[in-house]
């Protein structure tokens, strides 16, 4: 082998090696599947994720188990990558299932949510770009598709559907320009349910070292969140939470938790879907945009350029 051949394999094998090593000590890439997290991140987009952001969780697991170099906690609305906390038929963490999220509780805190654990708070409840579900008559299909064409509204297809009524979700505020076009006549388009009404429930996120009480809208949450993370064997018998085999209205919880929503609050891939994140399944954070285009669209058309390279808030 020439002298110029070996330069260029050992160049090459070096390019790789860098390459590796970056993504499994600084940075990796991952693509946004679906709309949960618009307006912040867009399907189709591709990211960098700062794995230093909270701390370097070493790599390869499976052979070190669970260490973090120079941890740091993760912050309230950071837009946060981490290992699916349900993926337990996969006992590795860190080669589970992939999701992205915004951090709407902290060790400690306490949100207040909905009976589907929605959090409820002043900023979400009035937000004009929040989602909800909306139901309408299935002959209206076309009309609403005709609409939705005219008032430049994201077409996220249908959230369900049988042979009388079909369902979408909508903002707020396309919620109003629909009304508004159709020009003071009564709507055919109405809310799906009215759940913000309901009393809500205060959920306590759980931290190292602390107790948390069982009340009947979390004792199912804290019973998942005790075998599949804490390693316990709980089970609820006749509304009672038994813990090792002894009923119990305190659970104690050796890791730090955190509680994960979605942009998008009709889109359930998060915390409502999977429970408390354990800080140990936390990968990093959400950087850079690094790479944006619209889903179905041709080689040459629909880059988003003006999203290139833009920091993730």
């Amino acid at each position: 082998m020439n002298i110029r051949k070996f330069k260029w394999i050992l160049a090459f094998a070096g390019a790789v090696a860098v390459v590796l090593l970056l993504r499994g000590f600084a940075f990796t890439s991952c693509l946004i599947p679906s709309t949960g997290m618009e307006n912040s991140l867009f399907q189709g987009e591709r990211i960098l994720v700062n794995k230093w952001s909270y701390g370097l969780r070493v790599p390869f697991m499976s052979l070190f188990s669970y260490h973090r170099w120079c941890e740091s906690p993760v912050r309230r609305q950071d837009i946060v990558v981490f290992n699916n906390p349900a993926g337990i038929r996969q006992p590795v963490i860190d080669r589970r299932e992939i999701y992205i999220s915004r951090c709407l509780g902290v060790p400690g805190d306490t949100l207040l949510v909905d009976s589907l654990f929605s959090v409820i708070s002043p900023e979400a409840r009035f937000n004009p770009d929040k989602k909800r579900l909306y139901s309408y008559p299935a002959s209206k299909e076309n009309l609403i598709t005709s609409l939705m064409h005219t008032l430049s509204i994201t077409n996220d297809g249908l959230m369900g559907s049988n042979d009388s009524t079909h369902v979408r979700s909508f903002s707020r505020y396309e919620y109003y320009l629909l009304e508004q076009a159709m020009n003071g006549k009564e709507s055919f388009v109405q809310p799906l349910s009215n759940r913000e009404d309901a009393e809500p429930n205060p959920l306590i996120v759980p931290g190292k070292g602390k107790f948390i009480r069982v009340y009947p809208w979390n004792i199912t949450l804290l019973r998942n969140t005790l075998v599949m993370h804490e390693g316990k064997q709980a089970e609820i018998k006749n509304d009672t939470l038994y813990v090792d085999g002894k009923p119990t209205q305190h659970c104690y919880f050796t890791k730090d938790y955190y509680w994960m929503g979605s942009n998008n609050t009709v889109n359930f891939s998060d915390s409502r879907l999977f429970g408390f994140v354990p800080q140990d399944h936390i990968i990093g954070k959400a950087s850079i945009i690094w790479f944006s285009k619209e889903k179905e669209t041709g080689l040459f058309d629909g880059y988003r350029w003006n999203r290139f390279f833009r920091t993730v808030k």
